[in-house]
């Protein structure tokens, strides 16, 4: 009686950990993971071993469910001290960016392959959205100014749901549709109830975590977790935002000071992988190998719109809101122009569009394969070209302070991080003293990993190229350490005649 159940198991755990390994492979040769997965989905799939899989209803709630888990985790490691500043500019592109790129990409594909309207921007609408989990992966990997990692996290995190909201308008069945004030009207009220429901929630959840003595530290990152789908399954019963509510609660739950931090944090990376290792192979099973080649030509057309025309405009659009504001919210042309190349593509634009394939739409079973295609391609394209893109911007930024979680109870207790920082070749604070750094009180240099070797510092100890510093910070002057670290690295020991950060524009 358990026969299928048994192979079942034996198939899923196989692939499970081929997925595992493959991180590994992946981060060795430079090759996207989540094109691994995708493979292996398409592997195991009716032109590979044979799996027959083909229900999308299945596949399109299957996929909301990951991406709960994958966007909790991005709000659950977002840093609030970082995504303030930001948060104005990846909700204007997360909102007049989307709108943007959904009027452009259906325009062209109208144009030039002569697709009905509503079909063309139910194109634009798919992939209007970039993917959390193909900028998480991504972005962390690589050593970028933190205001342009948190500004595509923060977009990845908030625009799924504006994005959701659209595609399901545009599938459903227009005889049906509300005047389009009154849809503009709904899409707000969702937006914003959305975000108040998660932060409720959150702060709830907060409270009651501080105060419950629960048996078992292991109970906590689960009751955290919980806490985000909660807020989801809330927005969604509310008739809100689900995404931006899960987004929302899980910067609360993430800045919040609760008992075994670290733990939750860990838990909920392991719970994101999972999610996107499912996700990925489930999304490569639906697909029929035979039909992508039929694909290709508006799969081009619509991602060449998309990446070099749509994007571009839609960055533009929402950065000139804060060309002539303060210092903290421009965003120069080499900053606008990464933002506009780093819009990565991933799962979410394939699970959206099985949303017009499972209400069985005209044309939805190409856009589709289309989407499946223009994924694959650009994220070698785009994925692959991320570190030369940045380096030829100079908008790299080698020597930052990076956390490390190291998941001990000890750093709970004593509220400290832990950061990591390498000094690269050309950086100024090449040649400092530890003691020229005067980090602020509660922040210290404990390590020191200088060709192969480490070694604990003193006072007198000066930096060289290549070393890798070991930060010890209490949580309240991390962000203090991170400026003086940030402004060194800029002007040496002049640092502190330009201001905090070093620019010397404070």
């Amino acid at each position: 009686m358990t026969a299928g159940l048994d192979l079942a198991l034996l198939l899923g755990a196989a692939v499970l950990l081929v997925a595992v390994a493959a991180v590994r492979l992946s981060t060795r040769i430079g090759l996207p993971s989540l094109l691994v997965y995708l493979l292996l989905g398409v592997l195991v799939g009716e032109d590979g071993l044979g799996v027959q899989f083909s229900d999308a209803e299945l596949t399109r709630t299957l996929g909301f469910c990951a991406l709960i888990l994958i966007i909790a985790e991005g709000g659950l490691t977002a840093r609030w001290s970082s995504l303030r500043p930001v948060l104005p500019l990846a909700a204007m592109l997360s909102t007049v960016g989307v709108l943007v790129s959904i009027a452009v990409v259906g325009a062209v594909l109208h144009m030039a392959l002569d697709l009905d309207w509503r079909l063309a921007l139910l194109y634009g609408a798919v992939l209007s959205s970039t993917d959390a989990a193909a900028v998480f992966s991504t972005l962390r990997r690589l050593r970028l100014k933190p205001r342009l990692v948190t500004t595509l996290e923060a977009e990845s995190g908030i625009n799924d749901a504006p994005v959701v909201l659209l595609v399901v308008l545009l599938s459903s069945d227009p005889s049906a549709a509300h005047p389009w004030w009154q849809e503009v009207l709904l899409i707000a009220y969702e937006l914003a109830a959305g975000a108040c429901i998660g932060v409720v929630v959150a702060q709830a959840g907060c409270w009651l975590l501080r105060r419950a003595a629960l048996p078992s530290a292991g109970l906590y990152p689960i009751a955290a977790v919980g806490l985000t789908v909660l807020a989801y399954a809330a927005g969604a019963v509310a008739h809100a935002s689900g995404f931006l509510a899960v987004y929302a609660a899980g910067v609360v739950l993430g800045n919040a000071r609760l008992p075994h931090r670290r733990a939750i944090l860990g838990f909920a990376d392991g719970l994101a992988w999972l999610a996107q290792i499912g996700l990925f192979v489930l999304l490569g099973l639906l697909v029929s190998p035979s039909r992508l080649p039929n694909a290709l030509l508006i799969a081009v057309v619509a991602g060449v719109a998309l990446l070099f025309v749509a994007r571009p405009l839609s960055v533009a659009a929402s950065a000139v809101w804060f060309s002539a504001g303060r210092r903290g919210l421009r965003t120069g042309k080499r900053e606008q122009a990464f933002l506009a190349w780093a819009g990565l593509r991933g799962a979410v634009p394939i699970v959206l569009a099985t949303i017009p394939l499972s209400l069985d739409v005209p044309g939805a079973q190409t856009l589709f394969d289309a989407v499946f295609v223009l994924v694959i391609i650009f994220t070698l394209v785009q994925v692959g070209t991320m570190g030369p893109v940045a380096r030829l911007l100079k908008v790299g930024a080698p020597a930052e302070a990076a956390e490390l979680h190291v998941e001990t109870a000890p750093l709970d207790r004593m509220r400290a991080d832990l950061l990591q920082v390498r000094v690269p070749r050309g950086s100024r604070l090449a040649g400092v003293h530890l003691d020229e750094l005067r980090l602020p009180v509660g922040a210290a240099v404990t390590l020191v990993l200088r060709d192969g070797a480490g070694f604990v510092p003193g006072p007198d100890t000066r930096l060289r190229s290549g070393d890798n510093l070991l930060i010890v910070s209490t949580a309240e002057v991390r962000d203090a350490a991170e400026r003086r670290l940030r402004a060194v690295s800029r002007r040496g020991r002049l640092a502190r005649w330009y201001g905090e950060d070093g620019s010397g524009e404070d």
